[in-house]
């Protein structure tokens, strides 16, 4: 596995925990619901949650790459798929999955 998958798949986890809001039945739908929002207020929510899970996972990855603080810690990680390879450079890949084609 390469940066550019490692991110892709963070990125489709994403927009998996955003698919929770529109699944009929699921707890985020229900509690969605509950929050009684107006018709403006339920199209925004959706956006905002996006924006949301983006920075936090960004930032996450950023972390794991050692260029950005996890906790208030920064340190480099060394991440490795299961076949021992490293992956490398998750920094520009997840610029360009989260927040270059925005």
């Amino acid at each position: 596995m390469d940066a550019k998958q490692f991110v892709a798949n963070w990125k489709a986890e994403k927009d998996r925990f955003l698919q929770y809001l529109n699944e009929p039945g699921s707890l985020a739908a229900k509690q969605l619901s509950a929050l009684h929002l107006s018709e403006f207020q339920a199209r925004q929510f959706p956006q905002l949650l996006d924006t949301i899970l983006t920075d936090v996972m960004y930032t996450l990855l950023l972390g794991l790459d050692g260029c950005a603080s996890i906790g208030g810690d920064q340190q480099a990680y060394s991440i490795r798929d299961e076949d021992g390879n490293l992956i490398s450079d998750i920094e520009t890949e997840a610029y360009e999955q989260f927040h270059a084609g925005a």
